[in-house]
Order: structure tokens, then C-alpha cells, then sequence
């Protein structure tokens, strides 16, 4: 019989509503105008803890560590502000300098390794840079190359109050809350 494999999760903020909309709306933009549709298959998020495959019999250990973290917690405000790229695959809604941002993704990359035992916590070892992706890996380079001239100067501001973080599921083709963590 064939061994199940561990379903896929990662941690991640999700905006409130009315963020989460103009978001999703300029996702909808990278795919019509530039053929990248890869970010609709998430919604707009704050990644926390990158993407990592966990045993359903351990899930309730993580869910008690996850409300742990949540109830250490204080409520921030994150700012959008503008657009970034990754060249030459990536363009995101850039995030103002936040240190309760910071110490959050501490906090939860530091639970999961000494309570889940997760290693891979950090991308090629790169510092934590966050950031809310709208086109990537489907980007092609010369439709990059048209997207970015008109998203580098481009003005963007927007706030949104964080009370709540989320661990997302992979079910086969997208990702999807599993269960919300009200922060305190």
C-alpha cells in the first residue's frame, strides 16, 4: 500500500477585507494583462512560516502551539506601501519597516522549531523580508520586464489592523484557511 503523503501547510496574515479585495483585484490584473495566474492560488497574504509538509497525527500539537503563540500576542498595524520585485519573476505589495511584524514571524519560526521540530523555516537562508506577492513564478521575463514599468512607480498605500494570523492547507491545486488564530 502506498504511504499517505503529509499534507502541506504554511503560516501566514491574511488582510482584512477591504485589503484583501484591492489585493486580490490587482492578482486579477497580473493574470489578464500578464498571463501570471500562480498568485490566485493563495490569497493575498504576510507569509510567517514558509510552506511545510506535517503529519495529520501531530496537526493538534501545532493547532496548541499556534494559540499559544496567538495568546503572547499583541494586536499591530501593517502598511502597504507601493511595489517591490523580486527580478525577474516577482512583483508585491511592499510593507512598511514593522518590528510587531518582525517579532511575530520570530515568534512563530521559534515555535516551530522547538515544538514542531521544523527546520526549514527560512528561504535559502535569506533574511525575512515580508511582502504580499502578486504575479511570480509564472511571470514570464519579457511580460515581467512590461509589468514593472508599470508598477515601479506606481503609488499604493493601505493599512489593515493585524488581530488574527492563519495556517493554510494545501488541498491539490490551492491554498485555503484551515484555521484562523485570534491575536488577543
Amino acid at each position: 500500500m502506498p504511504q499517505k503523503q503529509h499534507p502541506l501547510y504554511f503560516i501566514a496574515i491574511i488582510p482584512t477585507s477591504s485589503v484583501r479585495e484591492e489585493l486580490q483585484g490587482l492578482k486579477e490584473l497580473f493574470r489578464d494583462k500578464y498571463s501570471s495566474k500562480a498568485s490566485l492560488n493563495s490569497p493575498p497574504h504576510i507569509t510567517l512560516h514558509m510552506p511545510f509538509k506535517f503529519s495529520d497525527k501531530k496537526k493538534e500539537r501545532m493547532l496548541k502551539s499556534l494559540t499559544n503563540v496567538a495568546a503572547h500576542q499583541e494586536r499591530f498595524e501593517v502598511e502597504l506601501k507601493n511595489f517591490s520585485a523580486f527580478t525577474p519573476r516577482v512583483i508585491y505589495a511592499d510593507i512598511v519597516e514593522n518590528e510587531a511584524l518582525k517579532e511575530l514571524q520570530r515568534s512563530i519560526v521559534e515555535m516551530c522549531r522547538v515544538d514542531l521540530k521544523l527546520l526549514n523555516a527560512n528561504y535559502k537562508n535569506q533574511a525575512y523580508h515580508p511582502h504580499i506577492t502578486l504575479a511570480f513564478r509564472d511571470l514570464k521575463k519579457p511580460a515581467f520586464a512590461e509589468a514593472w514599468k508599470e508598477f515601479e512607480n506606481k503609488k499604493y498605500n493601505a493599512r489593515f489592523l493585524v488581530n488574527s494570523f492563519s495556517l493554510l492547507k494545501h488541498d491539490g491545486s490551492k491554498w485555503s484557511v484551515d484555521t484562523e488564530f485570534s491575536i488577543a
